[in-house]
This record gives C-alpha cells, sequence and structure tokens, in this order.
C-alpha cells in the first residue's frame, strides 16, 4: 500500500516562512496600506 492510497498529503507541510506569511496576511490590512502608498509610488512610463 502506499501513501498516496492512504490519502496523506506529505507536501502540505508548512515552513517558517509559509506560517509567517500566512500571518501577515491575516495581521496587514493590505488593501489600505496599499492605497497610502499608491500616490506616492513611481508610475512606469507607457508608450
Amino acid at each position: 500500500m502506499k501513501q498516496a492510497g492512504l490519502g496523506l498529503d506529505l507536501t502540505s507541510r508548512k515552513t517558517r516562512k509559509g506560517k509567517f506569511l500566512d500571518e501577515m496576511e491575516r495581521a496587514v490590512p493590505w488593501a489600505q496600506l496599499l492605497a497610502l502608498i499608491e500616490p506616492l509610488a513611481p508610475r512606469k512610463e507607457r508608450d
């Protein structure tokens, strides 16, 4: 019997980096932050 047959998903292990990024997604109001800095961000000229 193989691990895949048991329904085990061993590839979904969270790293410290992954856990940190998940916490940041919950803690930081990204939409508000982007709205605050958008007027100050340089814009790339398009031809």
